[in-house]
């Protein structure tokens, strides 16, 4: 499936703030850079652009296209995760921007708050949760404050009235039974039905999967991502496709997008890189997917550029059915020093295949283009921004990876922010078992975490095989969920193996278990912070670490393997035999390879809906109240750079400058005034 090959937050998300790495003394570090605002539960940070002076005219000048590209995405985005977000969105930012009332009181405070929500999470649901924000403020004061304002700062369709906007938007704000949930994942639900995310219109789950299912041929051995860049909608009875494309949906970002590709394709590094975005601007004119699929065949073998870039409809996530592909970019640059790393462990790819505990059926003979490196952000936009991946492995297509191979990048600035941010917050102190686990993750967390990173990336999603006439779609809902954690096992199986000492990636056969620890806590105890009292997990990574340890610890009862302990009250995780954990992984993963291989649904169900959904209600409760004593974000996000161009008198650009002024609300009313480009179409 595509979705399933796309690591969003697969290690961000573990709430462990790992050890801080040794910093240089001589050098002072300003740890508040890093650490911008916070509100609700989420914490606003800012990342470096290291290096970027290092970097020729000419590669300044294509990170800043490309960057305008990215940008021009930002409608988009928001648009695909609710029909009403950009009118929502909008309207806010015009009653927060020009309103004159008093902007101490209650209801604007709580309006703000709600917006800054909205602003993250690109409309009215949360961004990891997936459930829709209740508004603090009152829907009488905010009707109000609306009416109050100039009508021309309103997203008024032609002929619509003020009040005609508020009667359209107020519901699905105030009434929490109107669109509950962006992306529903409950077993046994009509999952498009329940789901706000603005793929579908009209037709029901079953009615999509016949759409699809009778496009399929299952002799293609080089199928077209199907429903990745449309919205299904039914008109007059009939079920038909509308295509992201110049002159189909999305037209007026998408043509901007191409302006600055093309701006970016006189400035690329190398002839392989002008392919590829030649080739990107053919997909965006056409919505040909198997131009697309040329576009990441073109992209995987450009392995010599040190700008790189991805632009457009990759992840689902957010589609109920993980068919249809959200927008979003990223643009980056080699970190020469720290790819090393990567390079070394991709170079060892079949070895690592072929020393797999899975069925030798499911191995790959030839393991083909792995290649990975340790990227710089340059830019961060769509569905990576504000919160996003430390890792990405790409392409989602499975033949174009069997047959051509992919790329994985670890983000090292991104996760650099992190680290520097987590400084001294007192997270381990509160939920690490002793003195003993603590200093194993304090001396080698940011080791372990990091190759665990990157086996997940390079290794774990490159891995293994579907059997012939298998659909790549066959685990549907649950297929997110299933690659993920199977990504997850083969790097914790790994993680442990003597082959990374021996190739000097760690220092020896304790690291590991600083990596065990802190995934075992996180997937059994502490990312419960992220999830509300009452509500089941729903997001795909967060089933994925929660159905790995859950089968872990319950597998490993009769070897007392892991416990969970009482110590004045309070609940910890207790590993008592590593050796025996790796070996449940390792059973773990050659179990979930063959799901995936051989597409058992009813088997990736009973896994996902045994381990991975439920909450403990009572530790759930003790989690959230241990956590809300440090006062902090289980959620984190960050602000862009900003790049200017400087020109000389003929207005060629002489040099990219790249600033780090501005606050919160001044990045996005800037992004909404200056790269908003669709109409509003409800």
């Amino acid at each position: 499936m595509k979705k399933n090959l796309l690591c969003a937050f697969a290690a961000l998300t573990m709430l462990t703030a790992c050890g801080t790495k040794q910093e240089n003394t001589s050098e002072t570090i300003n740890y508040n850079f890093y650490n911008v605002e916070h509100f609700a539960d989420l914490q606003i940070l800012r990342y470096k652009v290291t290096d970027f002076e290092k970097l020729s005219l000419q590669q300044k000048k294509l990170v800043y296209y490309l960057t305008e590209a990215a940008l021009y995405g930002h409608d988009i985005f928001y648009d695909q995760n609710g029909k009403y977000n950009l009118a929502i969105s909008r309207t806010l930012e015009a009653v927060y921007t020009d309103w004159q009332g008093d902007r101490e009181s209650a209801d604007f405070k709580a309006m703000e708050l709600y917006l800054k929500r909205v602003w993250f999470s690109s409309g009215i649901h949360h961004h990891y949760g997936s459930e829709k924000f209740v508004p603090g403020f009152a829907e009488t004061f905010f009707r109000e404050a609306v009416k109050s304002v100039d009508a021309s700062k309103l997203p008024l369709k032609d002929g619509q009235t003020v009040e005609a906007l508020l009667d359209e938007i107020c519901p699905v704000m105030f009434d929490p039974s109107i669109m509950k949930m962006r992306t529903n994942q409950a077993d046994g639900e009509d999952l498009i039905l329940t789901s706000a995310a603005n793929f579908y219109e009209g037709v029901t789950q079953q009615e999509a999967e016949d759409f699809y299912n009778q496009m399929k041929d299952p002799k293609d051995e080089a199928p077209i991502s199907y429903g990745l860049n449309g919205k299904l909608v039914k008109r007059d009875g009939k079920i038909v496709e509308d295509v992201y494309k110049v002159g189909g949906l999305y037209s007026p970002a998408i043509e901007k997008i191409i302006y600055w590709l093309e701006k970016a394709q006189t400035v690329a590094e190398t002839p392989e890189q002008e392919e590829v975005i030649k080739k990107l601007i053919e997909f965006y004119q056409t919505g040909s997917l198997k131009t697309f699929d040329d576009y990441t065949i073109a992209w995987v073998k450009d392995l010599d550029s040190q700008v790189d870039f991805v632009n457009g409809f990759t992840e689902t996530y957010t589609d109920p059915l993980g068919m249809k592909g959200s927008w979003e970019a990223l643009v980056n640059f080699k970190d020469m020093q720290a790819t090393r790393r990567t390079e070394t462990i991709s170079s060892n790819a079949q070895w690592f295949e072929d020393h797999s505990p899975v069925d030798p059926r499911f191995k790959k003979e030839n393991v083909k283009g792995v290649s990975a490196k340790v990227i710089t952000a340059a830019i961060l936009a769509g569905d990576l921004y504000p919160a996003t991946a430390i890792g990405i492995n790409l392409p989602n297509s499975n033949w174009v990876r069997a047959q051509h191979g992919s790329k994985s990048v670890t983000i090292g600035n991104v996760t650099d922010a992190y680290n520097k941010a987590a400084h001294g917050n007192g997270f381990n102190e509160e939920f690490v078992i002793g003195q003993a686990e603590l200093d194993l993750i304090n001396k080698y967390a940011d080791t372990t975490d990091e190759l665990h990173t990157d086996l997940h990336e390079c290794l774990g999603h490159a891995s293994g095989k579907l059997l012939p006439g298998v659909d790549p779609d066959a685990l549907k809902a649950y297929g997110s969920t299933i690659e993920e954690g199977r990504a997850d096992l083969f790097g914790l199986y790994y993680v442990a193996n003597q082959k990374l000492v021996d190739l000097g990636l760690t220092p020896n056969l304790d690291a590991y278990k600083a990596q065990y620890y802190t995934y075992m806590m996180n997937g059994l105890m502490t990312q419960l912070v992220r999830i509300e009292p009452g509500k089941n997990i729903e997001e795909a990574h967060m089933r994925n670490r929660s159905f790995i340890a859950h089968w872990a610890y319950e597998h490993g009862k009769k070897d007392n393997v892991v416990e969970l302990v009482k110590r004045d009250g309070k609940t910890y995780v207790q590993i008592n035999d590593y050796e025996k954990l790796r070996d449940l992984f390792g059973e773990l993963l050659a179990e979930v390879q063959r799901i995936k291989s051989e597409g058992d649904f009813e088997a990736a169900r009973r896994l996902v809906e045994d381990y991975g959904v439920k909450v403990d209600p009572v530790l759930h409760q003790e989690i959230l109240e241990r956590y809300a004593k440090l006062n902090l974000a289980p959620y984190k996000g960050f602000l862009n750079p900003k790049y200017e161009a400087v020109t000389d008198a003929q207005g060629n650009i002489t040099d990219v400058t790249v600033s780090y002024d501005e606050t919160y609300p001044e990045q996005m009313l800037r992004y909404s005034r200056e790269y908003s480009t669709l109409n509003i179409k409800r």
